[in-house]
């Protein structure tokens, strides 16, 4: 007889994979989770400016801009609306909605 071919090692194999696969599952929500609580303004900022959103920023003393997300620098965002642009610095902006 054939020890590999034994039914209980089928049973076993089955069982074996399941748990492989619940175990990969578990792994890749909990990496998905943790990248999205570490993604940052700059992050998502770019995430619009990949996909071609418009933004609207605010800032800290208020004022609200609003544009194209047309470049992402390590400390600014420039936003393009009617044709002009603007440079905002990263440490004024307070809040960011996509459109």
């Amino acid at each position: 007889m054939d020890p590999f071919s034994h039914p209980d090692l089928e049973q076993l194999g089955r069982a074996l994979r399941d748990r492989l696969d619940e175990t990969l599952d578990a792994e890749q929500s909990a990496a998905r989770s943790a990248a999205l609580r570490r993604r940052t303004l700059r992050d998502r900022l770019i995430e619009s400016e990949d996909r071609g959103e418009d933004v609207v920023l605010g800032g800290s003393d208020g004022q609200v801009y609003r544009g194209a997300v047309t470049a992402v620098g390590i400390d600014h965002v420039v936003l393009r609306e009617s044709g002009r642009e603007r440079f905002v610095a990263l440490a004024h902006v307070v809040s960011m909605e996509a459109r």
